[in-house]
């Protein structure tokens, strides 16, 4: 009876079952026995019978599996069992496989008819140039959701959280398609990176707690160097990074010095961002990070020097923002049950072992260190942080002594040694298990895709942006001009009211202020302008303004020869000069009077000061408004009515402020 094969089932269905009857040592019909009398018939009003039922045999056998998840990898039956697994939640049933097979064919002939020329060629992977032709000819593929699905129950090969992203990269190259040998050659370097990290030597003169692994080492003989620089001087050395602190080893002549720890574990406000360096502090070479925090007086800067880009510097900056996001995470959400901190921890792990296979996949185009880490990434993409109070809540539902938990798969793989208390329970795939994984699986899911969209959404506007970034200082100064014309006519109508070119405006302007400034209105008035420019928004959008506006035009054409232009130049930076000086002789001033170095000029400050506080006190604000509109215009006419002569009373305010003296400044080196 094992190798019944159950009718409404695809074949890859029916072929994942029989492997997981046989790996359960059972039967078909004891599988369906079970699920029917366990699962389906508690189940309200149906659902999708056949993915059910898949879901259903590939988490006991997945069970089975993890137990020695290192023996599956090593001889590829893991991996092939598990694509299996994701192809027969995507096709369950025969309707499923029939509508799949159309699908394809209608591909086929898509992809008989003549492509265009990839523009980005050029930046396809050399791992997936090399197994382009393994790719061509029609093997099956799984899709995004099948992908995610799988990390919902094994979180070796995605997590839940971030497997969308991850899956994105991985696939950038072949159409969002994830073909078998891309996924089997991924969870190759999986395996390899971990074997890799278990044979790093601890650093000299540090001892690692039990619960913590080395998770990145660099600066070694056979990798690329790392420099700490300390003030004008510069140290090589190897740095390694584990799941709870940053360390340092200066290079002697023989061996490595005392390793300089930095612990990334504490629950203070340490940061670590990218820096430049260079000769005599000169900021040249974009390829190093400071790590900055109130316990020390001045950062440590590391460099990883590289000829062109700064991919290694992006690749640590991400890793150790991970660590640091790690325990913030834990601290924020007061995440105190050891289970489920370490279930914590061998999720970020695994997320950072993830990453460096996938940088041994894609050494030509290095991916995206975010996209494979979960607190990285959603510390930075818009309503992350729901995403983080939807994992944090879920983390209390997680079994560490589950066989598939992050920190059980851990522990199979000889990473851990840590070993889960014999009190805890662990569950068989029976309905609650299986319930709880669904509802995990869905109560992130929303948080996550409504991430993912205005992730993608804030992408392409910051796409739009770029453009203007790559401009110099002249076109932002024409383009900046030119933003700002529409104000232009609006100063000269302003200019006509308050020096009373047009009387009746005038006149219904200064009543209107004083009503509102009277009646206390200014909420009103405000009110009143914001609905004035809702109106103005909506006026646009029935006229399609936004369609006819696609782009703004800027001319750089002036009329001015190449010697005026010059000449134009010079004057403005006369101007700006000029500026700075009166802005700097301001403030001295302003100083000489608060300190009573001219004490003339402060007594008068003083008792002016006191007067108006008083005033301020004494008199209500509305009528003290009144006052200052009244005094305005009634100036305005004033000047007008006498023929443009200027007023008596700033000459003598300018007479005395001519007269303060200032504090002298000495400019030293």
């Amino acid at each position: 009876m094992a190798t019944r094969t159950i009718k409404h089932l695809s074949s890859i269905a029916n072929d994942v079952v029989k492997k997981c009857a046989l790996m359960l040592e059972k039967s078909v019909d004891e599988l369906v026995e079970e699920f029917e009398s366990v699962i389906w018939n508690n189940d309200e009003n149906g659902g999708d019978y056949a993915r059910t039922f898949v879901q259903y045999c590939s988490s006991k056998a997945l069970n089975e599996l993890c137990k020695k998840i290192d023996e599956h990898i090593g001889d590829g039956s893991f991996s092939r069992f598990t694509f299996d697994m994701m192809l027969a939640w995507e096709m369950p049933s025969s309707a499923h496989q029939e509508s799949c097979t159309e699908n394809l064919a209608k591909e086929n002939e898509d992809m008989k008819m003549p492509l265009e020329a990839n523009l980005e060629q050029d930046e396809i992977p050399l791992f997936y140039s090399d197994i382009m032709p393994l790719l061509v000819d029609n093997k099956p593929y799984v899709g995004e959701d099948a992908f995610v699905w799988l990390g919902s129950l094994v979180p070796l090969v995605a997590d839940v959280v971030n497997g969308r992203f991850t899956f994105e990269t991985l696939t950038a190259s072949t159409g969002n398609r994830l073909h078998f040998p891309a996924y089997d050659k991924f969870l190759k370097e999986i395996e390899k990176t971990i074997k890799h990290l278990q044979k790093q030597a601890t650093p000299n003169g540090a001892e690692l707690a039990d619960d913590e692994f080395i998770l990145h080492v660099d600066g070694t003989a056979s990798s690329q160097r790392v420099v700490r620089h300390i003030g004008g001087t510069s140290w090589p050395g190897r740095l390694t990074l584990t799941n709870y602190a940053l360390y340092f080893e200066a290079s002697g002549v023989i061996t490595y010095e005392d390793a300089l720890k930095i612990n990334l574990s504490k629950n203070i406000e340490h940061t670590v961002k990218p820096t430049a360096t260079g000769p005599w502090g000169a900021p040249l070479f974009d390829k190093a990070i400071i790590y900055e925090s109130p316990e020390l007086s001045e950062g440590i800067v590391l460099e990883f020097p590289e000829i062109t880009s700064s991919t290694r510097r992006d690749h640590w900056l991400a890793l150790i923002k991970e660590i640091i996001l790690l325990h913030k995470f834990l601290s924020t959400f007061e995440v105190k049950c050891s289970f489920e901190v370490w279930e914590m921890h061998a999720r970020t792990i695994l997320g950072i072992i993830r990453l460096h296979a996938a940088r041994e996949m894609l050494r030509i185009s290095p991916p995206d260190p975010k996209k494979f880490l979960i607190f990285a990434l959603f510390d930075e993409i818009p309503k992350g942080d729901f995403v983080l109070e939807k994992l944090a809540e879920s983390l209390k539902k997680v079994n560490s002594g589950y066989p598939c938990s992050a920190s059980s798969i851990l522990r199979s793989l000889n990473v851990s040694e840590i070993v889960v208390s014999s009190t805890m329970e662990v569950k068989e795939a029976d309905k609650e298990t299986l319930t709880g994984q669904i509802e995990e699986f869905s109560s992130l899911e929303t948080a996550i895709n409504t991430a993912r969209k205005e992730e993608k959404e804030t992408a392409v506007a910051k796409a739009t942006t770029e453009s203007l970034k790559e401009e110099g200082i002249t076109d932002s100064t024409i383009v900046l001009v030119e933003l700002v014309k529409p104000l232009k006519y609006m100063v000269p109508w302003f200019q006509e009211v308050l020096m009373w070119e047009r009387p009746g405006l005038t006149l219904a302007f200064v009543t209107a202020a004083l009503l509102i400034a009277y009646k206390e209105w200014v909420g009103k008035g405000i009110s009143f302008f914001l609905l004035w420019l809702v109106g103005k928004m909506l006026w646009a959008r029935k006229n399609r303004i936004n369609e006819k506006c696609n782009e703004i035009v800027v001319s750089r054409a002036s009329d001015q020869s190449t010697m005026e232009s010059i000449v134009s130049a010079q004057h403005g930076l006369q101007s700006v000069y000029e500026l700075v000086q009166i802005a700097n002789i301001s403030l001295l001033k302003l100083w000489s009077i608060f300190i009573s170095k001219a004490p003339k000029h402060a007594n008068m400050v003083i008792v002016a000061m006191t007067g108006l506080a008083i005033i301020i006190a004494i008199i209500p604000t509305k009528y003290i408004i009144m006052g200052i509109i009244l005094y305005c215009f009634a100036m305005t006419l004033k000047v007008r009515l006498s023929l443009g002569s200027s007023s008596q009373g700033n000459r003598r305010f300018k007479e005395w402020w001519d007269s303060i003296p200032v504090i002298p400044v000495k400019v030293v080196d």
